[in-house]
């Protein structure tokens, strides 16, 4: 008697469990994005690569960074992209119209990118060219720093502002691998990442952390207290600690089911991070619905999805006024979703 009754517990439990499955496996909201009336797209004309997007303090933009080392500006339906900024080599006629990655490190390939709202001050994270700024009204940036250490910069990436103290902090994903074999920094489990730090007032650079795998998309927490990085090769995400008892320190914060790209802060209090590819790379044993980014809370904890299709790879969201505006490598558009 005492069998049966445990055996039929046992079968009840299993029943529930079951029913449950679905809940715990799937424990988030999903959104779609390529559905055609779902997204808007604003189109480039003769580059691509949208990487990274970035509103100046009074609201304008989205402003991204595009295949020929230029920054552009959205002016709206009517005016479309305008040329905001440019590097030294803007006028060289091979990298004009450029969508040659064999010509990134003479164009440069703007990737992080962020204003400093108060003074209006645009930085951007070029992989070839270094650290860069441009004024609040655009034209030649000026480089801050190509090296750190003595050691070029190979492969600079992510990029946030303290809004409180102008710092910027940005990533080094390899010191031996350029942007342009970025999949060789995950085949060759490279460690010679760096996360950095750049001080605007003293001209000063810090080397935060060296020995680093992969780290990349990098943003500042909503209390300024900390960082949060995003390490690619790892499918994780670290917490770096710039304040408090443990300054200096990194911890988990989140593992993911596959390789995080930039990660921005929302205006809910959460932070958005895109993956720029799933664990599961076989399309036959792929679940029907493909994140290809996540909204992650305050602990960490997934509570959105923004599933894509089998063939959309992104590497930016960045949420405002209700709309999520969608940054790639490979598009020739930024997607911009309302949410």
């Amino acid at each position: 008697m005492e069998v049966k009754c445990l055996t039929h517990l046992y079968m009840s439990f299993l029943a529930v469990f079951i029913a449950l499955l679905p809940l715990i496996s799937v424990g988030y909201e999903t959104k779609i994005i390529d559905k055609p009336e779902s997204q808007n797209e604003l189109k480039l004309h003769t580059v691509v690569g949208p990487e990274s997007i970035a509103f100046d303090p009074m609201g304008h933009g989205p402003y991204t960074g595009v295949s020929n080392g230029r920054i552009l500006k959205w002016q709206g339906e009517r005016l479309g992209w305008s040329e905001f900024a440019y590097n030294s080599m803007h006028r060289n006629r091979d990298c004009i119209e450029n969508t040659n990655e064999m010509m990134e490190s003479k164009c440069g390939r703007a990737l992080g990118l962020r204003f400093h709202n108060a003074t209006g001050n645009l930085y951007i994270a070029d992989a070839y060219h270094g650290l860069l700024a441009v004024g609040p009204k655009g034209g030649l940036v000026k480089v801050l720093a190509s090296k750190a250490r003595g050691v070029p910069f190979k492969f600079l990436n992510g990029l946030d502002v303290n809004q409180e103290t102008g710092e910027v902090y940005f990533t080094d994903s390899s010191t031996h691998i350029t942007r342009r074999e970025y999949f060789m920094v995950v085949l060759t489990n490279d460690t010679t990442g760096r996360l950095m730090k750049y001080n605007p007032r003293s001209k000063r650079l810090t080397v935060l952390k060296g020995h680093l795998s992969y780290p990349n998309g990098v943003t500042m927490s909503h209390d300024n207290s900390h960082l949060l990085v995003s390490f690619t090769a790892l499918c994780q995400i670290h917490k770096y600690w710039i304040r408090g008892p443990k300054t200096g320190k990194f911890e988990l914060f989140v593992d993911l089911p596959g390789y995080p790209d930039n990660i921005t802060r929302d205006p809910r209090g959460g932070y958005w991070v895109a993956m720029s590819q799933l664990k599961i790379d076989d399309p036959a044993g792929a679940a029907p619905e493909h994140p290809v980014a996540f909204r992650l809370n305050q602990d960490g904890k997934i509570i959105e999805a923004l599933n894509g299709g089998l063939t959309t790879s992104i590497s930016e969201v960045h949420e405002r006024d209700g709309s999520l505006w969608i940054g790639s490598l490979t598009n020739a558009y930024v997607g911009m979703y309302s949410a």
